[in-house]
């Protein structure tokens, strides 16, 4: 019987500058998709707030600059040589960027991604739900966190679409280190789980925690695909950015949760590997088989309480 078999790219930037134009950095994102087209890639998995520098490491009050971050439609006027481009070349791609969306009367602003299939069509949206940092800036600190600050919690939850013969579904940096983004989806069956994170190694101030950002980001790609029995493809924007280093470690990891390819650098970057689609199959059969082992009644917690309450002393 043959294989099911999808050939994914991840496509890491290194640093975008404060100045650097959304044309200048849709140039930088075509010659990532060729690159991976050239090296037999069907899709392409592109970093989270892929057109512009990481802006929420500043507090910006000033409206025209904030919104001169966002996208107000996907595909734009200079977004739109992209999705010809993959039309072309018969690549879907993930993007991931920030939405000011007009919803119920009301302007709302998301850190979002776009699943986008081989004819050029936006098939899905997602918006991170997990959102990191502050919603206020921090007295003290050279670099803010704040995406509290700028973006809504995303509100259409964690859904799948099934394209490209296989089931995909998405999550943005933070939404990688929860449990529940993966375990979600892969009760909806997905096979694949694709994001992008611009992750810093100098966010806290404290070294000891700071010093193992790259060591987290892979545990939870590398566990989260194990013990949901899915492919995991994570890519970076990555390098010093604005004073601010990002790490790299783009990488993709079998449903065994080992890394079958990372980048080796913080520069712009493409690695490729054939997933076998199939794989996933194994793990689902055995050991994460979800309708036999799994216990539901007794998770209710997980869902029912937000933060933790100890119990009282006896």
């Amino acid at each position: 019987m043959t294989k099911r078999r999808l050939v994914v790219a991840a496509a890491q930037l290194g640093p975008i500058g404060r100045s650097e134009s959304r044309a200048q950095v849709v140039r930088r994102l075509l010659a990532l998709l060729r690159e991976a087209h050239g090296r037999g890639a069907e899709f392409v998995v592109f970093p989270e707030l892929a057109l512009t520098t990481f802006f929420p490491r500043w507090h910006l009050t000033d409206p025209d600059e904030v919104n001169g971050f966002f996208e107000a439609a996907i595909p734009g006027p200079e977004t739109q040589v992209l999705f010809d481009e993959a039309q072309r070349l018969a690549v879907g791609f993930y993007l991931g960027y920030a939405e000011r969306a007009e919803e119920g009367g009301a302007i709302h602003r998301y850190n979002s991604a776009i699943l986008v299939d081989r004819s050029g069509t936006v098939l899905g949206k997602y918006r991170k739900v997990h959102l990191p940092g502050h919603a206020a800036p921090q007295p003290g600190r050279d670099a803010q966190h704040l995406e509290k600050f700028y973006f809504e919690p995303g509100n259409l939850g964690f859904p799948v679409w099934r394209t490209m013969g296989t089931v995909i579904g998405m999550c943005i940096c933070n939404d990688r280190r929860w449990p529940e983004t993966y375990r979600v989806m892969a009760l909806q069956g997905a096979e694949m789980i694709v994001l992008g994170y611009n992750t810093p190694d100098d966010h806290t101030g404290v070294f000891e925690f700071d010093s193992l950002t790259g060591f987290h980001h892979q545990l939870a790609c590398q566990a989260g695909a194990y013990q949901n029995s899915t492919w995991v493809v994570a890519t970076a924007k990555a390098g010093l950015e604005e004073g601010s280093r990002l790490i790299g470690q783009s990488l993709i990891v079998a449903p065994s949760g080992q890394i079958v390819a990372m980048s080796t650098s913080t520069d712009d970057e493409v690695i490729v590997h054939g997933c076998d689609l199939d794989m996933a199959a194994i793990y689902r059969r055995t050991i994460f088989d979800f309708a036999r082992h799994r216990e539901p009644e007794a998770y209710r917690l997980i869902v029912e309480r937000k933060g933790p309450v100890p119990p009282a002393e006896a």
